[in-house]
């Protein structure tokens, strides 16, 4: 497995698989329709635009295995610092470590870009993706209870958090 920077014309048909077959089968994404590779065209330059990362692990034959990312957390100043992030493994690379070794070199990435906070947001039963975030020292900050519907039934958003040691010297403005 390496790391790579994921971009739109290698890698926009595998990360579209990734994310479709969540949205159709699981609650990992509260969205219905799979998405278009026009909407991951968008999804990558608005991701390029804000200088946002899109890591990925390959395997040795050069498929990818997963990818990582974060955004904004909320779009107002003050919340410069903070960040939302994904990540989402192949459904054939499950339980591989792939989503750790994401999940830890997305955190050093916010670190080298001077982010305070790394949120996520889980759906509460899901508890493979609960267990990886404890690991990693976040904590569960809070649950919105019934704020999805998807397959029939409603969905609590659970939020846990990651507080960094960066930026050294924050500022306003």
């Amino acid at each position: 497995m390496k790391f790579i920077d994921c971009n739109y014309s290698e890698h926009s048909q595998e990360i579209l698989e990734i994310l479709n077959e969540s949205i159709i089968n699981s609650t990992a994404l509260y969205d219905y329709r799979p998405r278009t590779i026009e909407s991951i065209k968008e999804w990558f330059d608005s991701k390029e635009a804000k200088h946002y990362p899109v890591i990925g692990v390959v395997a040795g034959n050069g498929v990818l295995m997963g990818f990582a990312t974060f955004g904004a957390f909320r779009n107002w100043p003050a919340y410069k610092y903070a960040v939302e992030h994904s990540v989402y493994v192949h459904k054939d690379h499950h339980k591989k470590g792939v989503a750790s070794k994401l999940m830890a070199h997305l955190i050093k990435k916010a670190e080298t870009l001077q982010y305070h906070t790394i949120i996520g947001g889980i759906d509460v039963e899901n508890t493979a993706s609960i267990k990886l975030h404890e690991k990693f020292g976040f904590k569960h900050v809070g649950t919105l209870e019934q704020v999805g519907f998807k397959f029939g039934r409603w969905l609590d958003l659970a939020f846990y958090q990651l507080i960094l040691q960066t930026p050294a010297e924050p500022k306003e403005g």
